[in-house]
């Protein structure tokens, strides 16, 4: 039987519920696992008196339904001396949760290690593709700082650049032997706990009858492949540092020497690297479908969550008291260091000792806070993704630069109507556009455009082939949402009835547009902006026949 997730929890908490009666609560929890808010729902909710043999294995069998798994093995029958009834219906419930949670985890996807193999090469490749050209171009820059400078000031370029080579020697040595990673990155910390938890539980996946070591094998080779990717990052990172410190040290030294242009290039190079990184790690916040079900099944499971508790790279940076008693050992360097439950109840002591008015004068201050920081972190976002590295660009930074060419792509469409002639009908041309974002200003595009005829009115419509059309365009950004629109088609005026009517070049007609554009946000999943054109088309008056001069268009971007 396949397990909703989340269902073995219900059924161990319930099963404990039911088992104890109120007055001898206390007592047995003393000397359980049990976290303590489980602690205090069980006591809360726990409001029948009854004993183990009410939970026998066929009861426990009827609550988890007919075709469980779950062995009458898996649930021990024998008390330890002094052991009450109470005491063994808890852990049998929880010897019964933990073997329903192993179950979640044989469930997990066939193709989940594959996906991660797959997904980590990729950006494993990447990035040693990225660090392997910034730094040539970085050090290019360099060499001619220091040989226009050697023309100058031969003293000064052997004095400042001499540190330079010793510098970058060290950063090649650091690279060939990198750390382990020390800038934390939620995804790979939670990538990797996980693959030392299915290796710990022994969870093969994909392996064939008579192959039991495929499974391992994969298991390992995952392992391996997210360590790499952790020292590609790492790599990343020391010669971020590099750039960010070398650029530093030439800036002071080189400023009354007239670099300001090639300091310029240096800082560009690094601005960029950074940014690029980060995308890189941004890429990382949005897991595959395959990897988001497996990590959710395992998320469901306790056994997960204490491993993940206790072993993830977060934990051992900011491990709590309230990991439990057998962590109190690694919690005596933390001596002295406040819990969020202590805070809270500093926090209600001091606003019970300031009268009536002393919660609206927390709020006010606490929103005053919010306020401040919100306003840094807008600061902050003006200078770009790279600014939180420290390498604050000197120049008006283009956001666009790199992103992948699939990245930079704008899909729209849009539509517009067209009053009918004597004779004609009511005309709607429908757009489809691909725009290329050549920076954060700029968009340069092309499109097609049908022409669908509906009839003369609402008693007389009839669809028909009004035309088609082809168009080239570009997007200038103004002002926030306002963009100047330019744009130049060829349209095809005439109906039709077969593609090959459209090969008649002579019947192609020339339109010049100019405008104005003005996007507003749209609270949609598909569509991520309504963009509203008014457009003249300064090449109307030759057109036969002579079509309207000012266009209206109401489009979507996605």
């Amino acid at each position: 039987m396949a397990w909703p997730f989340g269902l073995h929890a219900q059924i161990a908490d319930s099963s404990v519920r039911q088992v104890l009666g109120y007055s001898s609560i206390s007592n047995a929890l003393a000397d359980t696992g049990i976290e303590e808010s489980s602690k205090v729902n069980i006591r809360q909710t726990a409001k029948y008196n009854q004993y183990l043999l009410r939970l026998e294995h066929n009861h426990l069998k009827q609550l988890t339904g007919p075709n469980s798994n779950v062995s009458p093995q898996s649930m021990p029958k024998a008390a330890t001396p002094g052991e009450t009834d109470s005491k063994i219906a808890i852990r049998q419930a929880l010897v019964m949760k933990d073997s329903l949670d192993k179950q979640s985890i044989a469930q997990l996807p066939a193709g989940y290690l594959s996906e991660i193999i797959q997904r980590t090469s990729q950006l494993e490749g990447k990035i040693d593709a990225s660090t392997e050209k910034v730094l040539p171009q970085f050090q290019k820059q360099q060499e001619k700082i220091r040989k226009k400078l050697a023309k100058v000031n031969p003293e000064a370029a052997r004095k400042i650049f001499d540190n330079t080579e010793q510098r970058y020697k060290d950063l090649t040595n650091a690279l060939n032997s990198p750390d382990k990673l020390t800038h934390y990155i939620p995804y790979l910390d939670t990538l990797k706990t996980s693959l030392k938890f299915l290796d710990k539980q022994k969870v093969l996946f994909n392996a064939p009858k008579g192959q039991d070591g495929l499974g391992t094998e994969l298991l390992g080779g995952t392992m391996d492949k997210v360590t790499n990717l952790e020292q590609q990052f790492q790599k990343a990172e020391l010669v971020k540092q590099y750039m960010r410190e070398q650029q530093l040290v030439l800036t002071q030294q080189l400023q009354n020497f007239g670099f300001a242009r090639q300091l310029k290039h240096l800082n560009k190079e690094a601005y960029y690297y950074s940014q690029q990184i980060n995308d890189y790690k941004e890429s990382l916040k949005d897991p595959k479908k395959i990897e988001r079900k497996a990590i959710n099944i395992l998320s469901q499971t306790k056994l997960f969550q204490d491993f993940m508790h206790k072993n993830s790279m977060l934990a051992s940076l900011f491990r709590m008291p309230s990991d439990g008693q057998e962590d109190m050992p690694n919690l005596e360097g933390f001596s002295g260091l406040q819990t969020r439950s202590q805070v809270n109840q500093i926090i209600q002591s001091q606003i019970g000792a300031g009268g009536p008015d002393a919660m609206k004068q927390l709020q006010a201050n606490g929103q005053h806070a919010q306020d401040m920081l919100q306003q840094l972190k807008n600061k902050v976002n003006e200078f770009g993704a790279g600014a939180n590295d420290g390498i604050m660009p000197n120049f008006k930074p283009n956001n666009q630069k790199k992103k992948s060419f699939l990245k930079r792509l704008e899909y729209g469409t849009n539509i517009q109507t067209q009053r009918p002639n004597v004779a004609g009908p009511v005309i709607s041309e429908i757009g489809l556009s691909t725009g290329y974002k050549i920076n954060d200003k700029g968009v340069l595009g092309i499109g097609a455009s049908y022409k669908m005829g509906w009839g003369q009115d609402i008693q007389h419509v009839r669809i028909s082939h009004q035309g088609a059309g082809l168009r080239s365009f570009l997007d200038y950004k103004l002002k926030k949402t306002v963009w100047l629109s330019g744009g130049f088609e060829m349209n095809y005026l005439s109906m039709f009835s077969s593609i090959e009517q459209l090969n008649a070049m002579h019947a192609w007609q020339q339109s010049g547009l100019l405008g104005l554009s003005k996007k507003l946000p749209m609270a949609s999943k598909l569509f991520k902006n309504t963009k509203v054109q008014v457009l003249w088309d300064f090449l109307s008056s030759y057109q036969v026949p002579k079509a309207q001069p000012i266009l209206f268009r109401i489009g979507y971007s996605f």
